[in-house]
């Protein structure tokens, strides 16, 4: 993922969230924060950690399934496609939120503070059950 800079941010905030899922709407992909206001993009194969040393400071929280850290698009076998959400917030601050902390948590922490806002919207289907 890669963002243009937003002047004044202190940090940002990643949110990826599925609300085609079922019986969990929406159901929580990915929840990171406090993303240094320099960095404007995330590389692949982040670590699924609570706290990151790269970029410094990152923290994750948990998604809907309990793990932390991001986690990928799995629809169910046969499923229309789903839409899946990559809502990038840029902060005045950065957050005291515990590291694994839940989606909620971070948008209560973060209200009054957001200076802008984008997102993405990408879609998948699984046709074929994924190799075990």
């Amino acid at each position: 993922l890669q963002w243009e800079a937003v002047t004044d941010a202190k940090s940002y905030v990643l949110i990826m969230e599925d609300p085609d899922s079922k019986p969990i709407t929406p159901f929580v992909h990915w929840v990171a924060w406090n993303i240094p206001a320099g960095t404007t993009s995330l590389p692949e194969g982040l670590q699924e950690q609570m706290r990151l040393t790269d970029p410094a400071g990152l923290l994750q929280g948990a998604t809907s399934r309990g793990s932390v850290g991001y986690y990928g698009p799995r629809p169910p076998v046969g499923d229309p496609p789903h839409h899946y959400h990559f809502q990038l917030f840029a902060l005045d601050t950065v957050l005291t939120v515990a590291p694994g902390s839940d989606r909620d948590k971070v948008l209560q922490a973060m209200k009054g503070s957001v200076l802008a806002k984008g997102e993405l919207i990408g879609t998948y289907q699984q046709a074929l059950a994924p190799p075990k």
